[in-house]
């Protein structure tokens, strides 16, 4: 059942389980503080393909199959993906995902897109629509700077306000559960050896934020064009639920970077809120800022998907985390509107994740 709590803020009162999560990155991510965390490392930035783009959708088809590995699921236990990625028609989406014969349903939500695809899937499958549900999002350093600045060949130098688009995908499959016992393709799930009914990661509620337009046009400063956005739907979901930033463990954004968790702390102190205690950013954790010369941070849609389905999901299952508010962040831009002078609105959505004992 679904309840709609305050202005904008949906509880999952049966709290479907992520039964299963894969990671895999880069190169320059797996020389950074999160490289043991990650499933599966690439060494070779074309993942073996003769293009950015095609191995963009290597690490999506790799991370999808890492997650049903986990779970213990086959292509045809799953009832159907939400994916996205950065490129025009997420084709590393579609392409990456193509030979897996799972219904199919694209997202965009630039580097947010890890917290909406994760929040549909979750949606979904609480509603009764499907029994489970994929979540898949990439993005890739080479591909994503020929699509939104300049082929790498330019030697384009870099502001101090860029961020480094991450090399990486995630990827998380959520399960219907109720009167104590999985649904659908339970059965399965509950006979894998690994799987222990009483320790699952749940989807407890689910945020949807709304468009905040910072009036930022420089395209190289993705994280003060989002902080606005990642500011708005924290406090309206902390609003919603009447809880306080000490009750969650971990605040998680994805990924603002230097520039715009500053100004995050700054929006939020005006409505008397803090936050610095309990967050932290995926494009500050993947990489270390001072030695691997990323400047502001990482960025881009696998920044947060990678870093969610990996270091924050494997420290739940250990128990090291029990309550964590996943804020995706994304710049909804595009290369041709930037050059028009536009603006760089932003959107930011949560995903409360917490563990289950029931």
């Amino acid at each position: 059942m679904i309840n709609r709590i305050g202005e904008r803020t949906l509880e999952l009162t049966r709290k479907p389980r992520v039964v299963g999560f894969g990671s895999a990155a880069g190169k320059k991510e797996g020389e950074g503080p999160l490289a043991k965390w990650f499933d599966k490392i690439f060494t070779d930035t074309t993942m073996g393909g003769e293009t950015w783009e095609k191995a963009e959708a290597a690490l999506q088809k790799t991370a999808l199959s890492l997650a049903l590995e986990n779970a213990g699921l086959e292509n045809s236990d799953v009832g159907l993906i939400f994916a996205g990625d950065l490129l025009n028609q997420c084709t590393s989406s579609s392409y990456g995902l193509r030979d897996f014969g799972i219904p199919f349903l694209g997202q965009y939500g630039a580097c947010s897109t890890m917290a909406q695809t994760l929040a549909m899937a979750s949606i979904l499958v609480e509603s009764g629509a499907a029994d489970t549900a994929a979540a898949v999002t990439s993005s890739h350093f080479c591909s994503a700077e020929r699509q939104f600045r300049y082929p790498l060949q330019y030697g384009g130098q870099r502001t101090p306000t860029a961020q480094w688009t991450v090399t990486g995908s995630g990827s998380a499959i959520v399960a219907a559960y109720g009167n104590g016992e999985f649904l659908g393709s339970g059965s399965k799930l509950t006979q894998c050896s690994d799987m222990n009914l009483k320790r699952q990661i749940g989807a407890a509620h689910v945020c949807i934020g709304k468009i905040i337009d910072m009036g930022i046009t420089d395209a190289n400063n993705m994280g003060a064009a989002m902080a606005g956005a990642a500011a708005d739907t924290i406090y309206r979901y902390l609003c919603d639920t009447s809880t306080k930033p000490e009750d969650y463990d971990m605040i998680v954004t994805g990924d603002l970077g230097k520039v715009g968790t500053d100004i995050l702390y700054e929006l939020l102190s005006k409505e008397n809120v803090s936050i610095e205690k309990q967050h932290s950013d995926c494009g500050l954790l993947i990489f270390d800022c001072d030695e691997q010369d990323v400047h502001a941070g990482g960025s881009g849609c696998g920044c947060s998907a990678s870093v969610l389905c990996s270091y924050i999901m494997k420290r739940m299952r250990k128990r090291e985390l029990n309550s964590v508010l996943f804020a995706a962040t994304g710049a909804l831009m595009s290369p041709t509107i930037v050059q028009q002078g536009e603006s760089i609105p932003g959107i930011s959505h949560i995903v409360h994740l917490v563990n289950c004992t029931d």
